[in-house]
Protein backbone atom coordinates (compact mmCIF):
# COMPACT_ATOMS: atom_id res chain seq x y z
CA UNK A 1 0.00 0.00 0.00
CA UNK A 2 2.81 2.12 0.93
CA UNK A 3 4.48 1.67 -2.96
CA UNK A 4 0.73 2.65 -4.35
CA UNK A 5 0.45 6.11 -2.27
CA UNK A 6 3.73 6.88 -2.98
CA UNK A 7 3.26 6.29 -6.91
CA UNK A 8 -0.16 8.27 -6.94
CA UNK A 9 0.96 10.98 -4.99
CA UNK A 10 3.79 11.53 -7.72
CA UNK A 11 1.37 11.80 -10.54
CA UNK A 12 -0.22 14.53 -12.19
CA UNK A 13 -3.60 14.87 -13.26
CA UNK A 14 -4.31 17.64 -15.93
CA UNK A 15 -6.48 18.71 -18.43
CA UNK A 16 -3.69 18.23 -21.15
CA UNK A 17 -2.13 15.05 -22.96
CA UNK A 18 -1.46 12.36 -20.11
CA UNK A 19 2.37 12.03 -19.76
CA UNK A 20 2.86 8.55 -21.30
CA UNK A 21 5.85 8.07 -18.57
CA UNK A 22 3.13 8.52 -15.99
CA UNK A 23 0.32 6.00 -17.87
CA UNK A 24 3.52 3.18 -18.28
CA UNK A 25 4.59 3.73 -14.40
CA UNK A 26 0.59 3.16 -13.70
CA UNK A 27 0.72 0.21 -15.99
CA UNK A 28 3.64 -1.44 -14.38
CA UNK A 29 1.99 -0.80 -10.94
CA UNK A 30 -1.17 -2.51 -11.74
CA UNK A 31 0.79 -5.32 -12.80
CA UNK A 32 3.09 -5.87 -10.26
CA UNK A 33 -0.17 -5.79 -8.02
CA UNK A 34 -1.89 -8.81 -10.08
CA UNK A 35 -1.69 -12.13 -9.27
CA UNK A 36 1.46 -13.80 -9.71
CA UNK A 37 3.21 -10.35 -10.34
CA UNK A 38 5.86 -10.56 -8.44
CA UNK A 39 7.15 -13.67 -9.94
CA UNK A 40 10.20 -13.52 -12.12
CA UNK A 41 9.68 -15.90 -14.98
CA UNK A 42 12.21 -17.36 -16.64
CA UNK A 43 12.90 -17.48 -20.40
CA UNK A 44 11.06 -20.38 -20.70
CA UNK A 45 8.36 -19.74 -18.66
CA UNK A 46 8.20 -16.02 -20.57
CA UNK A 47 7.81 -18.39 -23.63
CA UNK A 48 5.33 -20.92 -22.45
CA UNK A 49 3.88 -17.74 -21.01
CA UNK A 50 3.11 -16.02 -24.63
CA UNK A 51 2.16 -19.18 -26.15
CA UNK A 52 -0.37 -19.33 -23.72
CA UNK A 53 -1.73 -15.90 -23.61
CA UNK A 54 -2.03 -16.31 -27.51
CA UNK A 55 -4.13 -19.87 -27.46
CA UNK A 56 -6.27 -18.04 -24.80
CA UNK A 57 -7.13 -15.04 -27.24
CA UNK A 58 -8.10 -17.31 -30.36
CA UNK A 59 -10.39 -19.01 -28.10
CA UNK A 60 -11.91 -16.16 -26.84
CA UNK A 61 -12.56 -15.03 -30.64
CA UNK A 62 -14.31 -18.28 -31.23
CA UNK A 63 -18.04 -18.08 -31.28
CA UNK A 64 -18.37 -20.87 -28.93
CA UNK A 65 -16.91 -20.08 -25.69
CA UNK A 66 -16.75 -22.46 -22.78
CA UNK A 67 -17.15 -20.16 -19.94
CA UNK A 68 -19.73 -18.31 -21.39
CA UNK A 69 -22.46 -21.11 -21.74
CA UNK A 70 -23.76 -23.68 -19.01
CA UNK A 71 -21.06 -26.52 -18.03
CA UNK A 72 -23.16 -29.13 -19.27
CA UNK A 73 -23.12 -27.41 -22.73
CA UNK A 74 -20.00 -26.38 -22.54
CA UNK A 75 -18.29 -29.96 -21.72
CA UNK A 76 -17.53 -31.43 -24.80
CA UNK A 77 -16.04 -28.01 -26.00
CA UNK A 78 -13.83 -28.43 -23.36
CA UNK A 79 -12.59 -31.55 -23.94
CA UNK A 80 -11.86 -30.58 -27.28
CA UNK A 81 -9.93 -27.41 -26.22
CA UNK A 82 -6.41 -26.86 -26.31
CA UNK A 83 -5.63 -25.22 -23.58
CA UNK A 84 -7.17 -27.70 -21.61
CA UNK A 85 -5.09 -29.94 -23.03
CA UNK A 86 -2.27 -28.06 -22.20
CA UNK A 87 -3.83 -27.87 -18.61
CA UNK A 88 -3.83 -31.20 -18.17
CA UNK A 89 -0.15 -31.89 -18.87
CA UNK A 90 0.91 -29.25 -16.46
CA UNK A 91 1.45 -30.02 -12.93
CA UNK A 92 -0.74 -29.20 -10.45
CA UNK A 93 0.22 -28.61 -6.75
CA UNK A 94 -2.94 -29.86 -5.17
CA UNK A 95 -6.58 -30.12 -5.56
CA UNK A 96 -7.59 -29.18 -2.17
CA UNK A 97 -11.81 -29.41 -2.75
CA UNK A 98 -12.91 -32.60 -3.58
CA UNK A 99 -15.75 -35.21 -2.01
CA UNK A 100 -15.44 -38.65 -1.13
CA UNK A 101 -18.65 -39.96 -3.61
CA UNK A 102 -17.58 -37.60 -6.49
CA UNK A 103 -14.23 -37.83 -7.10
CA UNK A 104 -14.27 -40.71 -9.57
CA UNK A 105 -16.17 -40.86 -13.02
CA UNK A 106 -19.15 -42.64 -13.06
CA UNK A 107 -18.29 -44.78 -16.18
CA UNK A 108 -16.05 -46.57 -13.57
CA UNK A 109 -18.73 -47.15 -11.33
CA UNK A 110 -21.12 -48.15 -13.31
CA UNK A 111 -18.60 -50.53 -15.72
CA UNK A 112 -16.86 -52.00 -12.59
CA UNK A 113 -18.95 -51.40 -9.26
CA UNK A 114 -21.76 -52.13 -10.86
CA UNK A 115 -20.27 -55.90 -12.96
CA UNK A 116 -19.06 -57.38 -9.51
CA UNK A 117 -21.02 -60.53 -7.89
CA UNK A 118 -23.85 -60.03 -5.42
CA UNK A 119 -24.82 -56.23 -6.39
CA UNK A 120 -28.51 -55.52 -6.29
CA UNK A 121 -30.95 -52.30 -7.18
CA UNK A 122 -33.74 -51.21 -6.38
CA UNK A 123 -35.91 -48.22 -7.49
CA UNK A 124 -37.14 -45.08 -5.60
CA UNK A 125 -40.50 -43.69 -5.99
CA UNK A 126 -38.70 -40.70 -6.43
CA UNK A 127 -37.53 -41.82 -9.67
CA UNK A 128 -33.85 -42.60 -8.44
CA UNK A 129 -31.54 -45.54 -7.47
CA UNK A 130 -30.58 -47.77 -4.33
CA UNK A 131 -27.45 -50.43 -4.55
CA UNK A 132 -26.50 -52.79 -1.81
CA UNK A 133 -24.33 -55.79 -1.84
CA UNK A 134 -25.72 -58.86 -0.27
CA UNK A 135 -24.89 -62.89 -0.10
CA UNK A 136 -28.28 -63.07 0.24
CA UNK A 137 -31.60 -61.26 -0.88
CA UNK A 138 -31.81 -58.24 0.97
CA UNK A 139 -34.50 -56.75 3.21
CA UNK A 140 -37.52 -54.63 1.07
CA UNK A 141 -35.84 -50.71 1.43
CA UNK A 142 -39.14 -48.47 2.38
CA UNK A 143 -40.62 -46.71 -0.52
CA UNK A 144 -38.18 -48.73 -3.22
CA UNK A 145 -39.09 -51.17 -5.60
CA UNK A 146 -38.14 -54.80 -4.71
CA UNK A 147 -34.52 -55.73 -4.80
CA UNK A 148 -32.77 -57.08 -8.33
CA UNK A 149 -29.92 -58.98 -8.74
CA UNK A 150 -28.10 -56.95 -11.70
CA UNK A 151 -25.69 -60.42 -12.30
CA UNK A 152 -29.09 -62.00 -13.46
CA UNK A 153 -30.83 -58.93 -14.85
CA UNK A 154 -28.19 -58.77 -17.63
CA UNK A 155 -27.57 -62.29 -18.16
CA UNK A 156 -31.57 -62.05 -19.49
CA UNK A 157 -30.36 -59.06 -22.00
CA UNK A 158 -29.16 -59.35 -25.03
CA UNK A 159 -27.87 -56.25 -24.62
CA UNK A 160 -27.27 -54.31 -20.99
CA UNK A 161 -26.06 -50.84 -23.02
CA UNK A 162 -29.37 -48.98 -22.00
CA UNK A 163 -29.20 -50.45 -18.21
CA UNK A 164 -25.64 -49.06 -18.06
CA UNK A 165 -27.06 -45.85 -19.54
CA UNK A 166 -30.06 -45.28 -17.37
CA UNK A 167 -27.38 -46.40 -13.90
CA UNK A 168 -25.38 -43.90 -15.23
CA UNK A 169 -28.27 -40.92 -15.75
CA UNK A 170 -28.83 -41.58 -12.19
CA UNK A 171 -25.71 -40.77 -10.55
CA UNK A 172 -24.79 -37.60 -12.31
CA UNK A 173 -26.34 -33.97 -12.58
CA UNK A 174 -25.39 -34.22 -16.31
CA UNK A 175 -28.50 -34.39 -18.62
CA UNK A 176 -29.21 -33.90 -22.45
CA UNK A 177 -32.01 -31.36 -21.84
CA UNK A 178 -31.36 -28.09 -22.06
CA UNK A 179 -29.87 -27.76 -17.63
CA UNK A 180 -32.36 -24.66 -17.32
CA UNK A 181 -35.63 -26.09 -17.81
CA UNK A 182 -34.41 -29.89 -16.50
CA UNK A 183 -33.58 -27.48 -13.41
CA UNK A 184 -35.47 -24.87 -12.98
CA UNK A 185 -34.67 -23.79 -9.55
CA UNK A 186 -31.61 -24.12 -6.84
CA UNK A 187 -34.21 -26.30 -4.88
CA UNK A 188 -34.96 -28.45 -7.78
CA UNK A 189 -30.77 -29.13 -8.61
CA UNK A 190 -29.96 -29.64 -5.07
CA UNK A 191 -32.49 -32.33 -4.57
CA UNK A 192 -31.52 -33.84 -7.69
CA UNK A 193 -27.51 -33.47 -6.02
CA UNK A 194 -28.50 -35.16 -2.69
CA UNK A 195 -30.42 -38.25 -4.87
CA UNK A 196 -27.33 -38.69 -6.75
CA UNK A 197 -25.07 -39.06 -3.60
CA UNK A 198 -27.66 -41.08 -2.04
CA UNK A 199 -27.76 -43.41 -5.42
CA UNK A 200 -23.60 -44.07 -4.96
CA UNK A 201 -23.81 -44.48 -1.09
CA UNK A 202 -24.54 -48.42 -1.18
CA UNK A 203 -22.13 -48.82 -4.00
CA UNK A 204 -18.56 -46.86 -2.48
CA UNK A 205 -19.56 -47.64 1.53
CA UNK A 206 -19.16 -51.66 0.03
CA UNK A 207 -15.71 -52.61 1.64
CA UNK A 208 -13.83 -54.15 -1.38
CA UNK A 209 -15.58 -51.71 -3.94
CA UNK A 210 -14.37 -48.73 -1.41
CA UNK A 211 -10.75 -49.57 -1.46
CA UNK A 212 -10.52 -49.49 -5.20
CA UNK A 213 -12.39 -46.62 -5.51
CA UNK A 214 -10.61 -44.32 -3.55
CA UNK A 215 -7.60 -46.03 -5.16
CA UNK A 216 -9.01 -45.07 -9.08
CA UNK A 217 -9.82 -41.58 -7.27
CA UNK A 218 -6.05 -41.03 -6.69
CA UNK A 219 -5.24 -42.53 -10.30
CA UNK A 220 -7.62 -40.18 -12.50
CA UNK A 221 -6.14 -36.77 -10.04
CA UNK A 222 -2.47 -38.51 -10.72
CA UNK A 223 -3.16 -39.31 -14.24
CA UNK A 224 -4.14 -34.91 -14.30
CA UNK A 225 -0.55 -34.60 -12.85
CA UNK A 226 -1.91 -33.70 -9.38
CA UNK A 227 -0.12 -34.37 -6.57
CA UNK A 228 -1.61 -33.78 -4.08
CA UNK A 229 -5.45 -34.09 -2.88
CA UNK A 230 -7.29 -33.47 0.25
CA UNK A 231 -10.43 -35.59 0.41
CA UNK A 232 -14.03 -34.30 2.15
CA UNK A 233 -15.00 -37.54 3.66
CA UNK A 234 -17.65 -38.20 5.50
CA UNK A 235 -16.16 -41.32 7.00
CA UNK A 236 -18.71 -43.60 6.77
CA UNK A 237 -19.70 -47.08 8.06
CA UNK A 238 -17.87 -49.02 5.23
CA UNK A 239 -20.01 -52.68 4.98
CA UNK A 240 -19.16 -56.45 4.11
CA UNK A 241 -20.64 -58.56 1.77
CA UNK A 242 -22.44 -60.40 5.60
CA UNK A 243 -23.65 -57.10 6.21
CA UNK A 244 -21.50 -56.58 9.02
CA UNK A 245 -20.03 -52.94 9.69
CA UNK A 246 -16.60 -51.30 10.03
CA UNK A 247 -16.37 -47.91 12.00
CA UNK A 248 -15.10 -44.56 10.82
CA UNK A 249 -11.29 -45.50 12.28
CA UNK A 250 -11.15 -48.50 10.10
CA UNK A 251 -12.36 -45.81 7.15
CA UNK A 252 -9.61 -43.57 8.19
CA UNK A 253 -6.91 -46.47 8.42
CA UNK A 254 -8.55 -47.76 4.92
CA UNK A 255 -7.65 -44.13 3.59
CA UNK A 256 -4.36 -44.65 4.77
CA UNK A 257 -2.94 -47.80 3.41
CA UNK A 258 -4.49 -46.94 0.33
CA UNK A 259 -3.20 -43.75 -0.27
CA UNK A 260 0.51 -45.43 0.78
CA UNK A 261 -0.17 -48.61 -1.72
CA UNK A 262 -0.22 -45.73 -4.10
CA UNK A 263 2.42 -43.69 -3.21
CA UNK A 264 4.51 -46.53 -3.21
CA UNK A 265 3.22 -47.36 -6.94
CA UNK A 266 3.69 -43.49 -8.06
CA UNK A 267 6.96 -42.00 -5.98
CA UNK A 268 5.91 -39.01 -7.64
CA UNK A 269 2.39 -38.81 -6.02
CA UNK A 270 3.18 -36.54 -2.66
CA UNK A 271 0.11 -38.23 -0.98
CA UNK A 272 -3.75 -37.49 0.00
CA UNK A 273 -4.87 -36.46 2.99
CA UNK A 274 -8.45 -36.40 4.85
CA UNK A 275 -10.98 -33.46 6.17
CA UNK A 276 -13.61 -35.52 7.67
CA UNK A 277 -17.10 -34.25 7.37
CA UNK A 278 -20.72 -34.41 8.71
CA UNK A 279 -23.76 -32.88 7.67
CA UNK A 280 -24.74 -29.33 8.65
CA UNK A 281 -28.18 -30.61 9.08
CA UNK A 282 -27.79 -32.64 12.47
CA UNK A 283 -28.22 -31.22 16.06
CA UNK A 284 -26.04 -29.52 18.39
CA UNK A 285 -25.95 -33.25 20.34
CA UNK A 286 -24.59 -34.82 17.52
CA UNK A 287 -22.15 -32.27 16.43
CA UNK A 288 -20.73 -32.51 19.65
CA UNK A 289 -19.99 -36.46 19.95
CA UNK A 290 -18.64 -35.87 16.19
CA UNK A 291 -16.15 -33.39 17.07
CA UNK A 292 -15.24 -35.74 20.24
CA UNK A 293 -14.73 -38.36 17.49
CA UNK A 294 -12.84 -36.20 15.02
CA UNK A 295 -10.16 -35.03 17.97
CA UNK A 296 -9.72 -38.64 18.85
CA UNK A 297 -9.23 -39.55 15.34
CA UNK A 298 -6.26 -36.64 14.67
CA UNK A 299 -4.42 -37.96 17.62
CA UNK A 300 -4.54 -41.61 16.23
CA UNK A 301 -4.14 -40.26 13.03
CA UNK A 302 -2.30 -37.40 13.03
CA UNK A 303 -0.72 -37.74 9.02
CA UNK A 304 -3.72 -38.90 7.38
CA UNK A 305 -6.68 -36.59 9.36
CA UNK A 306 -6.15 -32.89 7.79
CA UNK A 307 -9.00 -31.26 9.81
CA UNK A 308 -12.60 -31.04 10.17
CA UNK A 309 -15.75 -29.14 7.51
CA UNK A 310 -19.31 -29.26 7.56
CA UNK A 311 -21.05 -30.16 3.85
CA UNK A 312 -24.50 -30.29 2.61
CA UNK A 313 -26.84 -27.21 1.42
CA UNK A 314 -25.47 -24.45 3.61
CA UNK A 315 -29.02 -22.36 2.80
CA UNK A 316 -31.23 -25.31 3.85
CA UNK A 317 -28.39 -26.25 6.86
CA UNK A 318 -28.03 -24.89 10.48
CA UNK A 319 -25.36 -21.98 10.48
CA UNK A 320 -21.83 -22.03 11.83
CA UNK A 321 -23.12 -20.30 14.73
CA UNK A 322 -25.57 -22.86 15.61
CA UNK A 323 -22.86 -24.88 16.16
CA UNK A 324 -20.33 -22.79 18.20
CA UNK A 325 -19.95 -24.96 21.59
CA UNK A 326 -18.99 -27.90 19.73
CA UNK A 327 -16.51 -26.31 17.35
CA UNK A 328 -14.67 -24.58 19.92
CA UNK A 329 -14.31 -28.08 22.06
CA UNK A 330 -10.45 -28.54 20.43
CA UNK A 331 -9.85 -24.57 21.30
CA UNK A 332 -11.08 -24.95 24.56
CA UNK A 333 -8.69 -28.33 25.05
CA UNK A 334 -5.66 -27.39 22.94
CA UNK A 335 -6.31 -29.76 20.59
CA UNK A 336 -5.35 -29.04 16.99
CA UNK A 337 -8.33 -29.90 14.93
CA UNK A 338 -8.15 -27.34 11.81
CA UNK A 339 -11.54 -26.58 10.42
CA UNK A 340 -11.69 -26.07 6.56
CA UNK A 341 -15.45 -25.07 6.65
CA UNK A 342 -17.55 -23.96 3.51
CA UNK A 343 -19.04 -20.76 3.80
CA UNK A 344 -20.65 -17.86 1.67
CA UNK A 345 -22.17 -20.71 -0.84
CA UNK A 346 -25.20 -18.83 -0.87
CA UNK A 347 -27.09 -15.82 -2.38
CA UNK A 348 -29.59 -15.37 0.58
CA UNK A 349 -28.26 -11.92 1.52
CA UNK A 350 -28.77 -11.02 5.58
CA UNK A 351 -29.64 -14.02 6.91
CA UNK A 352 -28.19 -16.33 9.80
CA UNK A 353 -26.72 -18.24 7.00
CA UNK A 354 -25.17 -15.02 5.53
CA UNK A 355 -23.02 -14.77 8.13
CA UNK A 356 -21.29 -17.95 8.29
CA UNK A 357 -18.08 -16.25 6.75
CA UNK A 358 -17.37 -13.67 9.20
CA UNK A 359 -18.42 -17.15 11.86
CA UNK A 360 -16.12 -19.63 9.85
CA UNK A 361 -13.41 -16.65 10.32
CA UNK A 362 -14.27 -15.91 13.99
CA UNK A 363 -12.95 -19.96 14.35
CA UNK A 364 -10.03 -19.57 12.84
CA UNK A 365 -11.36 -21.58 9.92
CA UNK A 366 -7.80 -22.52 7.77
CA UNK A 367 -9.72 -22.03 4.48
CA UNK A 368 -13.14 -21.41 2.76
CA UNK A 369 -15.15 -23.66 0.53
CA UNK A 370 -16.86 -21.81 -2.13
CA UNK A 371 -16.92 -18.84 -0.70
CA UNK A 372 -18.30 -16.47 -3.21
CA UNK A 373 -20.40 -14.74 -1.27
CA UNK A 374 -16.97 -12.85 -0.11
CA UNK A 375 -18.04 -9.97 -2.68
CA UNK A 376 -20.39 -8.57 -0.38
CA UNK A 377 -18.43 -9.07 3.05
CA UNK A 378 -16.20 -6.52 3.00
CA UNK A 379 -15.17 -7.06 6.20
CA UNK A 380 -14.74 -11.14 5.71
CA UNK A 381 -12.68 -10.76 2.33
CA UNK A 382 -10.47 -7.85 4.34
CA UNK A 383 -10.13 -10.52 7.01
CA UNK A 384 -9.13 -13.38 5.18
CA UNK A 385 -6.49 -11.93 3.18
CA UNK A 386 -4.79 -10.85 6.15
CA UNK A 387 -4.67 -13.92 7.39
CA UNK A 388 -4.10 -15.65 4.40
CA UNK A 389 -6.75 -17.76 4.14
CA UNK A 390 -7.39 -19.32 1.03
CA UNK A 391 -10.76 -19.56 -0.82
CA UNK A 392 -11.50 -22.83 -2.93
CA UNK A 393 -13.24 -20.77 -5.76
CA UNK A 394 -15.53 -23.91 -7.27
CA UNK A 395 -17.05 -22.18 -10.53
CA UNK A 396 -18.48 -25.08 -12.22
CA UNK A 397 -19.99 -26.19 -9.03
CA UNK A 398 -21.74 -22.82 -8.42
CA UNK A 399 -22.56 -22.36 -11.65
CA UNK A 400 -24.00 -26.33 -12.19
CA UNK A 401 -26.05 -25.59 -8.77
CA UNK A 402 -27.31 -22.44 -9.62
CA UNK A 403 -25.81 -20.95 -7.15
CA UNK A 404 -24.00 -17.71 -9.65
Amino acid sequence: MLQLGLALCCLTFAASIPDPRQREALIQLESSMQTGGQMVLTDAEQELDAHFFKMKQEEMARAAFPPAVHFFRARDLIRRSPIFSLLQEMPKGGALHVHDFSMVDVDWLVMNATYRPHCYMCCTDNQSIRFIFSSRRPKPLPRCSPWTLLEELRAKMVNSTDLDSSIKRNLTLFTEQDPEEAYPSQDVVWDRFEQTFAAVWGLVTYAPVFRDYFYQGLTQFHLDNVMYLELRALLPEVYELDGSAHDRAWTLKTYRDVTEQFKNQHPDFFGARIIFTVNRGVNLSVMTEVVEEAMKLQRSFPDTLAGFDLVGREDSGRPLWYFREALSLPAERGIELPFFFHAGETDLEGTDVDQNLLDALLLNTSRIGHGFALVRHPVAKDLSRKRGVAVEVCPVSNQVRESL
